[in-house]
């Protein structure tokens, strides 16, 4: 068999990569272990958070299926940090588990030039430094001419609680043992990498009464810019909050050798920013309680996940835990926690495109590239199927700049800088973050989505009609103006708002910080949607910021024009120091402006670099 795309992997990134290269015409294969795991969320129920919920927003703008999935399947929306500045507001979704997987599968069930096979994929085929297709464990060869590795933590996953350690993917499933010594073979650098679970306990065991109640936001949302909200404001089913007790502290410090990680079971570096209950208490001793968040999974079964209380205790251990928090004295385990190892690569051996340095049209996304997280693997996915399609039609890759999109921040960071520990895209990592908000992804990014040939007629129309609002409802702020009179002055000051002493628009009324737009929208003879509103008021109140940021970035853009020949030798470039040296022959950076942001690469070594490329490459 020969396909143009072969895609290893039905998690989040294998879905994305799957849907975008065989909506691109390309004839694509999807090889997966359990077809019944497509999509499958095998840790918190939930997509979204700061950051992540703009990756979501930005995988619909340009074509993806992460945002659609979620609102088709939602139990609770909500819109983080509304009291914050835009910069940091982003959606988060509780997502149905049982809805979001039959969702997914049906949409690549029904998607034109996609097969899927369940199957283990055990080695590839490479030929010339080029790869040609996969072997599978039963020895069969399919050929393609791209393919994408979106294993997730499978690559020799390893499931652990206590000194228990068995050989297992999540769920019981059956790990890959035998791909990544392939990649092994090829030169890649293969590394061991954690994540962890909390328990899951049954609804009908938690006294609630002393949990305090999270409901949905009263406002309706959605991650998709071209879908309508398909659930109820008042049918939300609500999350709960609880905290660790004195009890709980005191049973893992009195047990801390038994947890895997403590116990030293463990090999493979865990988060940084999802850490353990264990790792939390250790760490942060000076804090006398944790937040625990109690948390819908489906509405089809009895689960509830206990958010922020990943664990690898042994099983006696984890009774006594759940049982020293509030409202969960007599809860009953249905599922276990447990910690799982896993292989990755290094993704400083890996291209903005996604593509491996290594293996010619080969790609990978996902956990497998060190990161952590549904959205993040998602949006990796969708650039990977992207370019592996693009590529095989002879055009210009898609390398998303970090002013432009997180997914470009989250590539980036990946290829220029690695990882020690799996990655978490996180607010603070994004320098123009102003710039890279939940309200404008689709601004950013839907014109490359159409361009691509992943955003369709209908679709784009709705684009054009929100860009065309907000044209018009900007030029009916800077046209319609208040004068001195009494009545209004007399509503300013009701709004603790400065008096007039001259004629102002409406549009600089609203520069006021105390100024909302509901305050003025009774002079406007025209009725606007949210988004367009949200939108303008935003672009009326920071003018100055986004101004500021867009010049930066313009900045940062110079630096990016400067591309950088790939047969450097970096020790043949004078007065470079021998770490930058050392780096830039390892990561081998596309431009200056990549050059730049790799660590142990400073000025005068930026200097130095400049001057060689202008007497060597620019003659």
């Amino acid at each position: 068999m020969k396909y143009d795309v072969i895609v290893i992997g039905g998690g989040h990134a294998g879905c994305e990569a799957c849907l975008a290269t065989s909506r691109l015409k390309k004839k694509t294969l999807l090889i997966t272990g359990n077809k019944n795991n497509i999509a499958d969320m095998p840790c918190n129920p939930s997509i979204g958070g700061p950051a992540k919920g703009i990756v979501v927003r930005e995988i619909d703008a340009l074509g993806g299926e992460m945002g659609k999935n979620t609102d088709k399947s939602l139990l609770q929306m909500k819109l983080l940090n509304t009291k914050k500045g835009p910069a940091v507001r982003a959606l988060r979704a509780q997502a149905d588990k049982i809805t979001y997987k039959k969702e997914m599968l049906k949409t690549l069930e029904s998607q034109q030039n996609l097969s899927i096979l369940e199957a283990m994929a055990e080695d590839l085929i490479v030929d010339n430094g080029k790869i040609s297709g996969v072997v599978l464990e039963n020895g069969e060869k399919i050929y393609s001419k791209a393919l994408i590795i979106t294993t997730g933590t499978y690559l020799k996953g390893m499931v652990l609680y206590g000194s228990h350690k068995v050989s297992s993917g999540p769920h019981d499933e059956r790990p890959s043992l035998h791909l990544s010594d392939a990649l092994k073979r090829l030169g890649f650098t293969i590394k061991r990498l954690k994540t962890g679970t909390p328990p899951r306990i049954k609804k009908s065991s938690i006294d609630y009464s002393k949990a305090v109640i999270q409901p949905g936001d009263p406002n309706l949302y959605t991650f998709s810019f071209s879908m309508k909200p398909q659930y109820k404001v008042d049918e939300q089913i609500p999350c709960y909050l609880i905290y660790t007790t004195e009890k709980t502290h005191k049973i893992i410090k009195d047990n801390l050798k038994k947890s895997s990680m403590y116990g030293g079971y463990v090999e493979g570096v865990g988060p940084r920013y999802c850490p353990s209950i264990e790792d939390k208490i250790v760490k942060f001793a000076d804090k006398e309680r944790h937040q625990i968040f109690l948390e819908p999974e489906s509405i089809y079964y009895d689960d509830i996940y206990i958010q922020g209380f990943s664990t690898s205790m042994p099983h006696d251990v984890q009774i006594e835990m759940v049982h020293s928090l509030p409202g969960l004295e007599h809860a009953e385990i249905v599922k276990y926690a447990y910690a799982i190892e896993y292989d990755a690569i290094d993704s400083k051996q890996l291209k903005p495109t996604l593509e491996t340095k290594l293996v010619e049209n080969l790609y990978t996304a996902g956990q497998i590239n060190g990161t952590s997280g549904y959205e993040e693997a998602a949006g990796q996915g969708l650039i990977a199927g992207i370019n592996a399609a693009r590529k095989l039609d002879g055009k210009e890759a898609l390398i998303l700049k970090r002013n432009e999109s997180y997914i470009g921040v989250l590539i980036d960071d990946l290829v220029t800088k690695g990882v020690m520990d799996p990655y978490r895209l996180l607010t603070s990592r994004a320098e123009y973050r102003l710039l890279l908000r939940n309200d404008n992804a689709d601004i950013r990014l839907t014109n490359y989505g159409r361009e691509i040939g992943l955003i369709n007629e209908e679709q784009y129309s709705i684009f054009e009609k929100k860009l065309k609002d907000i044209e018009l409802l900007k030029n009916k702020l800077k046209s319609i103006r208040l004068t001195p009179k009494d009545d209004i002055n007399k509503y300013l000051e009701s709004l603790n708002s400065a008096r007039l002493y001259d004629s102002i628009t409406l549009y600089d009324l609203l520069k006021r910080p105390e100024i909302e737009y509901e305050n003025i929208e009774r002079y406007v003879d025209e009725k606007f949607s949210f988004d367009v509103i949200e939108q303008v008021v935003i672009n009326i109140k920071y003018e100055g910021y986004i101004a500021k940021a867009n010049k930066e970035a313009e900045k940062m853009l110079d630096y990016e024009k400067i591309k950088i020949n790939d047969t450097i030798d970096y020790n043949k470039v004078p007065n470079l120091a021998k770490e930058a040296a050392q780096k830039l022959n390892e990561i081998r950076p596309v431009s200056i402006g990549q050059a730049l942001r790799i660590s142990g690469v400073n000025p005068a070594d930026i200097s130095m670099l400049l001057l060689y490329i202008k007497r060597n490459y620019n003659e």
